[in-house]
């Protein structure tokens, strides 16, 4: 029986890691939702948003949740957690070392040492209490991650496809929020609850230890279970993620603004969107929401940070990264040519033989005679 409670654990926790931290890019709010409406076109690819949320000069919020005056000293991790914030720092640690025994990082120094300045502010404005480690990871795909106990990674891809600073802040907030709401082992607590309730039936029903195996075999499955939670959760991680960014000075806007982008992109091209994005994707509704409680809960302000020419510069400098990486990698890589056809070998000294690769050759024409 420990056996089994063991396995039922294990299972709980790697199916909470990819539920809660395949990207964290927002999932769609259930479609009975009050107060959803058709949002706006999304703007071109290349502009923001004409028209950006107006904020209020003054804003009364209902609880320390919604008061980013709070933010530090409330808390936001919920109540139900079989997990000690050791036993998390612990977990992510082992998930982190999985993911860059399979993953090739950015090593670059002014590229790390940006990238982890900018999650650090970030970190230090919102409602963390663990460390955080943030690394970059040499990926084309449009994508950030944060695990467990505050171990943060950001795909290349990612920071190239912000155009500016605000956008990249915005994403890294989001995920920064995973980790302030625990939502990976929440979720994992909730899934221990699921499957221990499930055993009496596992054990009274001996041919659904098959059906158990074959989880244990696919373990990054997201088991329909978690699906609600999940949705929840990423609505959660785009509240906090935008009180953050706007504690930090960073203008909201601009998250609202890169998933708008993302959504343009997707209508002109479908599968333009990462993976990640296919079961969440910055719908207009999740995109109308953010732009409602920017209006509800933050304080309009006389400036923001919107860019900066440092991002700039890393920006530039990652792309060069890539490209010579590109070429760098190409160089060893077979290439493909048509072949000739061959003919068979000429014999002796034949005068009208031709050559195995059947060149044309050029020859005088004799002129003709009167």
């Amino acid at each position: 029986m420990q056996t089994l409670l063991r396995q039922v654990q294990r299972f709980a926790l790697i199916t909470a890691f990819a539920a809660a931290s395949a990207f964290g890019a927002p999932l769609p709010q259930d479609p009975g939702q009050e107060g959803s409406k058709p949002a706006p076109p999304p703007p071109s690819a290349q502009q923001k948003s004409p028209d950006p949320v107006q904020q209020q000069d003054n804003v009364n919020p209902k609880n320390s949740k919604d008061d980013v005056d709070a933010i530090g000293n409330r808390n936001v991790s919920g109540k139900v957690n079989f997990f000690s914030i050791e036993k998390e720092i612990a977990l992510g640690k082992s998930l982190a070392q999985e993911v860059e025994r399979s993953s090739k990082l950015i090593d670059d120094p002014i590229v790390t040492e940006y990238v982890n300045r900018v999650g650090q502010n970030l970190v230090r404005n919102s409602d963390a209490k663990v460390p955080f480690t943030i690394k970059v990871i040499d990926s084309d795909e449009v994508n950030a991650f944060a695990l467990p106990g505050g171990f943060f990674y950001v795909n290349s891809g990612l920071i190239l496809a912000a155009q500016e600073e605000s956008e990249l802040a915005g994403v890294m907030a989001h995920e920064i929020s995973h980790v302030t709401a625990r939502h990976g082992t929440r979720q994992a607590t909730k899934g221990e609850l699921i499957q221990l309730a499930s055993i009496p039936a596992m054990i009274f029903i001996p041919y659904s230890w098959a059906g158990y195996a074959m989880y244990q075999g696919i373990n990054f499955a997201i088991p329909l279970t978690f699906l609600k939670f999940s949705r929840d959760a990423e609505r959660e991680a785009d509240f906090l993620g935008l009180q953050y960014m706007y504690k930090t000075g960073y203008d909201p806007n601009s998250y609202v603004t890169f998933f708008e982008r993302l959504q343009a992109m997707e209508k002109r091209r479908p599968g333009s969107i990462p993976k990640a994005f296919s079961t969440h994707p910055p719908n207009a509704e999740r995109i109308e929401n953010a732009q409602k409680e920017i209006a509800r809960i933050l304080p309009a302000r006389q400036e923001y940070i919107v860019t900066t020419s440092e991002f700039d510069s890393v920006k530039a400098r990652l792309r060069g990264i890539m490209f010579t990486r590109k070429a760098t990698d190409g160089k060893d890589k077979p290439t493909l040519r048509t072949k000739t056809e061959q003919k068979k070998q000429p014999t002796g000294n034949d005068p009208n033989s031709t050559s195995d690769d059947d060149r044309p050759t050029l020859k005088r024409r004799p002129d003709s005679q009167p």
